[in-house]
């Protein structure tokens, strides 16, 4: 048990001091995806 509380709490810390590297990967990855959609609704389907 206390092995699964050491282990959330570090990765607890984890989160806590990286957070802003999830968010830029999150708005690099939403980026990529409305990227993809508009230039899907910009080229006409070929078939």
């Amino acid at each position: 048990m206390q092995t699964l509380t050491h282990g959330a709490r570090g990765l607890s810390l984890l989160v806590d001091m990286n957070w802003d590297r999830f968010l830029f990967v999150g708005a690099i990855a939403l980026a990529l995806v409305a990227a993809s959609h508009l230039g899907h609704l910009a080229v006409p389907a070929a078939f």
